[in-house]
């Protein structure tokens, strides 16, 4: 599979590899590996997590040793924009957008449900005119973009969960089938297919479940929420470690194992990316640092379908006035152990490009 997207960045220029001569100027296609996965990084850009600085993003690759091929931030339908200029900063540095485009309004704040952005809403047309302007600032954007729309809805603390729409209620005649999920999926198509239909072929769509569901119900499986091949490009996943320091510790291999399989069996054809993994740093808690190695050894010898990993480099500060540390230095540990993991060849830092093939 490959991308088809046209290039027109100097910033091109850096992802070619040694062997190959792109001309940036040109129509080009983003191959995926065929060995090996790209690596990327979603680098503490604020609070609506758009604030992306080149300097944040250099220093963070220094930070780690390496060049990052993906560079993730998000689009809330709260800030009514697109994000062009930070789009143009991340090509031009030679990295591929993700960006995280979520209907959601302020304050952001989760487990609050549906709001003026809700998925019936969407649906019946209200938002007609934000999702034209954002689909052709994308289409004028013309680069290669990556898009999750909705993600990690089979949890319950955005409003875009199908808890929120009738959750579990099945509907009637169609067994197997549920109100929430049913509802989230025909949102999805009619977002995707109003995009297209502007002519912004330059996005790939992520389908982007979190490893576990929240309930852990039939019903709000990941699967129940898939929208189908012809809407999807790529399969996603969130897997976090602890987060909060009244949550248990897991390690990373039972976050992914079981999950990892339920999303592959989703659709045989589709690549795969782990699209935010993380974990926090508490004392009398794990070994993060043996976290991230591990995160790296399953990642690389057991997942085969995953072509991409995208860390999630954040820090805040909760209610109780505790604080989640993301950051991959949250230690000198677990930092020394991402660099080790990332140097490994098999994670690939600069996107491999080729000559867009002619129309059919």
């Amino acid at each position: 599979m490959v991308l088809a997207l046209s290039c027109f960045s100097l910033g091109c220029e850096r992802h070619a590899t040694a062997t190959t001569k792109v001309d940036p100027n040109a129509p080009v296609e983003v191959v995926l590996p065929k060995k090996g996965a790209y690596t990327g990084a979603f680098i503490d850009f604020g609070d609506a997590e758009d604030a992306v600085a080149l300097e944040t993003i250099e220093d963070f690759e220094q930070m780690v040793g390496k060049h990052q091929a993906i560079i993730a931030s998000s689009s809330y339908w709260g800030e009514q924009s697109f994000p062009s200029a930070s789009l143009q900063m991340i090509w031009r540095h030679g990295s591929l957008p993700l960006v995280f485009w979520s209907p959601w309004d302020r304050p952001y704040e989760q487990k609050k449900g549906p709001d003026r952005f809700n998925l019936n809403a969407i649906l019946a047309g209200d938002w007609n005119r934000y999702i034209d302007d954002w689909a052709d600032a994308a289409r004028a954007f013309g680069k290669p973009l990556i898009v999750s729309f909705g993600d990690e809805m089979n949890g319950d603390w955005f409003p875009w969960s199908g808890t929120y729409y009738g959750g579990s209620k099945p509907i009637p005649g169609r067994p197997d089938e549920w109100e929430g999920p049913e509802l989230f999926k025909r949102a999805f198509r009619y977002v995707v297919t109003r995009v297209r239909a502007r002519g912004a072929h330059n996005i790939q769509w992520l389908f982007q479940t979190n490893n576990y569901s929240s309930p852990v119900d039939k019903w709000n499986s990941a699967p129940a929420y898939y929208p189908g091949a012809a809407y999807v490009d790529w399969l996603g996943l969130s897997v976090y470690g602890q987060q909060f320091s009244d949550e248990p510790w897991s390690d990373f291999p039972p976050l992914i194992d079981w999950p990892y399989q339920e999303m592959a069996a989703i659709d045989p054809t589709k690549p795969t990316m782990i699209a935010e993994w993380a974990a926090g740093e508490f004392p009398k808690s794990g070994n993060k640092a043996e976290w991230i190695r591990d995160a790296f050894e399953v990642m690389r010898t057991k997942l085969p379908r995953v072509k991409a990993a995208v860390y999630w480099h954040e820090r805040w500060q909760n209610e109780d006035q505790t604080y989640s540390n993301l950051h991959l230095n949250s230690s000198p540990e677990a930092l020394a152990a991402y660099r080790k993991g990332v140097a490994d060849p098999y994670w690939l830092g600069n996107l491999i490009l080729r000559p867009q093939a002619p129309a059919k």
